[in-house]
């Protein structure tokens, strides 16, 4: 009984806060993760590319790429050259950030994603 109770406790304090995740955007205090793995069919060369994208005060934090199945040797490009570029930029802004040149493609289907996740996080933050 002191366990139930307990979960209610924590589940009403996250309540409060205003604290949720609907499985694909979460929100902890001010900081809002939007998972595009289930809103955005980006296929690169070997199918979809989702990412992670972490947002605070409208301003992304971190973009993360998911599990993928694009040629490492490529995506690593997008993820030393490209994701990089997002962090400390507002979110309504992600389109500025350019592609990587010889991961054009791979690059792309994260603009793609990065439009999904912007989106999603307009439409229900």
């Amino acid at each position: 009984m002191k366990k139930i109770l307990f979960v209610v406790v924590l589940a009403l304090l996250a309540a409060c806060k205003g604290d949720f995740d609907d499985g694909v955007m979460q929100k902890k205090g001010k900081i809002y993760t939007i998972n595009t793995e289930t809103i955005c069919n980006a296929r690169g060369y070997h199918g979809n590319t989702p990412v992670k994208v972490t947002i605070k005060k409208d301003v992304i934090v971190n973009v993360e790429a998911m599990p993928n199945r694009e040629t490492p040797r490529f995506f690593e490009r997008v993820q030393q050259n490209m994701l990089p570029k997002f962090r400390d930029i507002k979110f309504k802004d992600y389109a500025t950030v350019d592609c990587v040149s010889g991961a054009t493609i791979s690059s792309k289907c994260v603009r793609e994603n990065m439009k999904a996740a912007y989106e999603y996080y307009t439409e229900h933050k």
